[in-house]
Order: C-alpha cells, then sequence, then structure tokens
C-alpha cells in the first residue's frame, strides 16, 4: 500500500516523506508548488504536481498508486498573512481541504492524518494545552484549522473514514543528513529567520513584540523539532492502519521558551552576537503556547530524539549554510 502525501514538497511534508521512505513506505506527493520546493522531494517518490481541489486528479492518483492512507500537509500558514488576507485562507485551507477529502472518501481511503495548529486554543486557556483546552482560534489561519479538525469530525461520523488530527506547536530544525529543511522566501518562523540573521543573509531579526504577559515580556512557544514531529506522524499512521479510533494529539516537547532565550540559543551555538531590532506585536500572535503532550506518548508510544534548543538551533543553521550555498 501506498501513503498519499499533500504538500509533500513543503517543510514539513518533506520531513515526512523522508521518514516515511527511510523505513520502506511507498510514498506518493501530490503538490502544485506554489510554495513548496522540488527539490526537496527524494526521488524514491512518485511525484505528482497538481491541485488537491481537482477532485478527479485525486481519486486518479489514488487508484493508480494503491493509495490506502493520506497525510495532509498542503496549505496555507503565515498567520499575519491570514488577518490581511482571510478569504485566501478560507479558500487554501478549507475550501480546497474539503474538495479534496471528498475525493479521498469516494475513492474510498480510510485513514486520514490532518495536519493541524496550536492556535486552536483560546489564548487564556491554562498552560500547559492539553487537547481538551478551551478552543478560541484568534487569527483566520487558526480558525481554518479548527474547521478542518471539525469537518473531519462529522465526515468520520457519517462514512467508513478515521483520522488523526495532529496540533503542532512551534516546529523548527533540518534534516540531519541535510536532505531538507526550511526553504520558502517568505518564511517566518524565528528560528528559521535568526539563522538568516546569524549568517547574515538577512540584516537583522525583527522581535515582534516585547510587552507581552511572559517572564521577559517576549512570546513564549513550544519548540519540536521537524524529525520528531515526523516521527509522531509515522506512529499516527500506524496507529490508525492498526485501527485505531479517530483521535487528536498534541504535537509539542511541553517546555516553554520565549524569543530572547531562542535568540541566546543562537547566539550561544555561533558564538557571536544576533542583531535584532524591537517591533510591535504582529496580530493574530497569543503570548504563550506550550503543550501538554502526554497523550501523544502514552497512547501513540511518541518518544522524541532532538528535545534540545541549542540542537534544533544548530540543524537549522547548518540547512541554512547549505541552502543558501
Amino acid at each position: 500500500m501506498t501513503v498519499l502525501v499533500t504538500g509533500g514538497a513543503g517543510y514539513i511534508g518533506s520531513h515526512v516523506v523522508l521518514a516515511l521512505l527511510d523505513r520502506g513506505d511507498k510514498v506518493v506527493v501530490l503538490d502544485d508548488l506554489s510554495t513548496g520546493n522540488r527539490a526537496q522531494v527524494d526521488s524514491r517518490t512518485a511525484f505528482v504536481e497538481g491541485d488537491i481541489a481537482d477532485g478527479a486528479l485525486v481519486q486518479r492518483v489514488i487508484a493508480e498508486h494503491d493509495v490506502d492512507a493520506v497525510l495532509h500537509f498542503a496549505g496555507s500558514i503565515v498567520v499575519p498573512d491570514s488577518v490581511a488576507d482571510p478569504l485566501r485562507y478560507y479558500d487554501n485551507n478549507v475550501v480546497k481541504s474539503r474538495a479534496l477529502l471528498e475525493a479521498v472518501i469516494k475513492a474510498g481511503v480510510r485513514q486520514f492524518i490532518f495536519s493541524s495548529t496550536a492556535t486552536v486554543y483560546a489564548p487564556d486557556a491554562p498552560q500547559p494545552l492539553a487537547e481538551d483546552a478551551q478552543k478560541g482560534p484568534i487569527s483566520p489561519y487558526a480558525r481554518t484549522k479548527l474547521m478542518m479538525e471539525w469537518m473531519l469530525e462529522d465526515a468520520a461520523r457519517a462514512h467508513a473514514l478515521r483520522f488523526v488530527a495532529l496540533r503542532y506547536f512551534n516546529v523548527a530544525g533540518a534534516d540531519a543528513r541535510g536532505r531538507s529543511g526550511q526553504s520558502g522566501p517568505q518564511a517566518t518562523h524565528l528560528i528559521k529567520r535568526a539563522a538568516q540573521a546569524a549568517l547574515g543573509r538577512i540584516p537583522h531579526l525583527d522581535i515582534f513584540g516585547t510587552d507581552y504577559p511572559t517572564p521577559d515580556g517576549t512570546g513564549v512557544r513550544d519548540y519540536i523539532h521537524v524529525s520528531d514531529l515526523a516521527e509522531a506522524h509515522l506512529l499516527a499512521l500506524d496507529a490508525l492502519r492498526s485501527g485505531a479510533a479517530s483521535d487528536t494529539y498534541n504535537c509539542g516537547y511541553g517546555c516553554g521558551l520565549s524569543v530572547r532565550q531562542v535568540i541566546e540559543s543562537v547566539e550561544r551555538v555561533t558564538g557571536k552576537k544576533l542583531p535584532v531590532k524591537l517591533g510591535p506585536r504582529r496580530p493574530g500572535d497569543p503570548p504563550t503556547l506550550i503543550s501538554d503532550p502526554t497523550r501523544l506518548k502514552s497512547e501513540l508510544g511518541w518518544h522524541p530524539s532532538h528535545d534540545n534548543l541549542d540542537e534544533i538551533v544548530r540543524s537549522a543553521l547548518e540547512w541554512e549554510r547549505r541552502f543558501n550555498a
């Protein structure tokens, strides 16, 4: 059987593809390359350039490659952009995903893994965040993700479909063998931007907000290495293939780190001061997001291997050196 990965030319999708291939799974990637990088799709993968909203194409790919599971990463992910252009985000993340889901169900696929986000939680929900914490997305991006979770729940009740929604906290780092990393030109992730600033690719690192109700005034996030996140997807897929019921899991380490602490790590790893510029908060950014990953560990048997901030920073820096060489 084969796994269909939508958005498999993107940052997280490409790492999950590598993890699947490395353990012997067959993979077909569907990506329109609007933000993905074709060069990051491993040569062992069957690649199809196309739109997830093209139902006929999706059903044809599923039939031709004997697909039994879909891992869905395709979509728009930049929170401030979603505030500025919400309709585009609803189109990409909800309308097109609904079309994909309909095609998947019509094709008879029974396992579906969805790339969700920790920003579905309410900003004032108690930290660390368990899966049943109060929901209250404050950006269009987060709303689109929660809408898709609801859509999956309803579809699973009506059809022979089981799903896992994985709520990502802040994903960072790169493949240890240098095969993939964050390559998007518009990437806004803190560690990616900090690596670019450290290497002189950009003039400085912007700090968005120094007046949050946090110990040092900057936003606090739970950073997870992308390879540990990829492993969570493999465990979720194995659980579904073994007959597990639909469920939702947090993906993070359960450790909150501020923007300033990340900057200190970059300076520690590089041995030099990082140029920074202080600015106002960005719309849609909650002050703190820290996961409670207890269920991911206890129910799926997830054990992170890279839960060290300096290691995450080193891998991001090494990728940035290679990618821009």
